[in-house]
């Protein structure tokens, strides 16, 4: 449920509608992933899955798994 949320996200942030993700993917995977970008991934994420990061904890992901994770224990 989550990582489809994810997939949509990342589609919108990075303007691309074919990329393709999966818990692994890193920074260095996606091309315009910059510190720009990353924050505004994370407002979306937050936004969409109505919960909300510390800046040490949005500045420490590093991958689509940590993101949903963090995801689910906020949810929890």
């Amino acid at each position: 449920m989550h990582f489809y949320g994810m997939l949509g996200i990342f589609r919108d942030i990075f303007d691309h509608e074919g990329l393709i993700i999966n818990n692994n993917t890193i920074v260095e995977y996606i091309e315009k992933w910059g510190s720009l970008n990353h924050t505004n991934l994370v407002r979306m994420i937050e936004k969409y899955f109505k919960v909300k990061f510390s800046l040490s904890e949005s500045q420490g992901l590093k991958n689509v798994s940590e993101m949903i994770t963090l995801i689910q224990t906020k949810l929890n």
